[in-house]
């Protein structure tokens, strides 16, 4: 799975995602997707870390400590973000 990229594999785990909601497969076909969907986002969780971690290092200052940067998101982000955080997303397991 490490030849796959980080774009690929969220696209391959939404897809896993929407077949899974619309129902209507066997329980082995379910199964199934389900196992490479925890595949999937076990790698893209892996993938974030690293990437959490390269930004870190890019900011840290010239002691080697972590200066923290504000992030500023434009006014048309922010606002779709907080509908997204309002989605109902507690029962995710991972």
């Amino acid at each position: 799975m490490t030849s796959l990229s980080f774009e690929k594999a969220l696209e391959d785990l939404e897809k896993i995602v929407e077949k899974l909601e619309k129902g209507g497969l066997s329980l082995s076909e379910s199964l199934d997707l389900f196992e490479k969907g925890v595949k999937l986002a076990r790698f893209l969780r892996e993938e974030l870390g690293k990437a959490e971690k390269k930004v870190e290092i890019l900011l840290k200052d010239e002691k080697g400590e972590l200066k923290e940067e504000p992030f500023e998101l434009d006014k048309e982000a922010a606002s779709s973000e907080e509908k997204s955080d309002r989605g109902d997303n507690e029962d995710i397991p991972f």
